[in-house]
């Protein structure tokens, strides 16, 4: 993270298991209909594995390691980069700007579901449709303080941040080796974009088509630089399809 961007965290989470039944229970938990769930995609090499995710892929989110070759990929690009200023009309995608320690994975959730087609899928009334709309006006820090200090949302993640299978640090100040970062397609202009709240903004990857979605070669192309950047010394990535059940 580039000095300029660097932050106190005030308030730490529990890491989030990246696994699509806690990702699927922790949006319906938050408002997120029973007809929208994430999936493993099971390869981005194999066509036929590919074959089985299902479409139209609507958000992915990848997991992948945080590596010392990753740290400065990502402060040379953030170097050339300006601080995102975006809310309202003005946004082509709703972002996060991320405030609390070790909930990259809530991050990369709620990019998923704020953002293109997915938005048509959060129930009236919910929890997370006041949330939105609160939100949609907020420039990116009165909009992360918001996320920060919301409780409800706080204890539904909570709920979900102890399951799963995998060891949990103790204390959630622990830094923990793993990152989250979503893409989606906006709902406004069509284009690809990289979701991280780590960052100092949305990533803009140029126009989609109107047949495409996020499991086009474009954003597989973007996932596997991530993996071919580790020149094969880190095997630990996963991604995750948000799609229609």
């Amino acid at each position: 993270m580039s000095e300029a961007h660097k932050m106190v965290y005030n308030k730490h989470y529990v890491p989030l298991e990246s696994n699509p039944t806690i990702f699927t229970r922790l949006i319906h938990e938050l408002g997120v209909s029973p007809s929208l769930a994430f999936y493993d995609v099971l390869s981005i090499d194999n066509s036929e594995l590919l074959a089985f995710t299902p479409r139209p892929a609507l958000a992915l989110i990848l997991v992948f390691p945080t590596s010392a070759k990753y740290e400065e990929h990502k402060a040379k690009e953030e170097a050339l980069r300006k601080c995102y200023d975006g809310c309202g009309e003005d946004e082509q995608v709703m972002w996060y700007r991320q405030m609390i320690n070790n909930a990259c994975g809530l991050y990369g959730i709620l990019h998923a579901i704020s953002n293109g087609d997915s938005r048509r899928f959060i129930l009236p009334d919910s929890h997370l449709s006041r949330f939105l709309e609160s939100c949609r006006q907020l420039k990116p820090l009165d909009r992360a303080r918001m996320l920060e200090n919301d409780a409800e949302l706080e204890s539904a993640y909570s709920m979900f941040a102890l399951q799963g299978d995998s060891e949990v640090p103790e204390n959630p100040e622990d830094e923990v080796d793993f990152h989250y970062v979503c893409f989606v397609k906006s709902h406004k202009d069509g284009h690809l974009y990289e979701m991280d709240g780590d960052r100092k903004g949305p990533v803009d990857w140029g126009p989609l088509g109107s047949d495409e979605d996020v499991l086009d070669e474009r954003s597989l192309y973007l996932v596997q630089e991530f993996i071919q950047r580790e020149d094969g010394c880190n095997a630990n990535f996963s991604l995750l399809v948000l799609a229609p059940a």
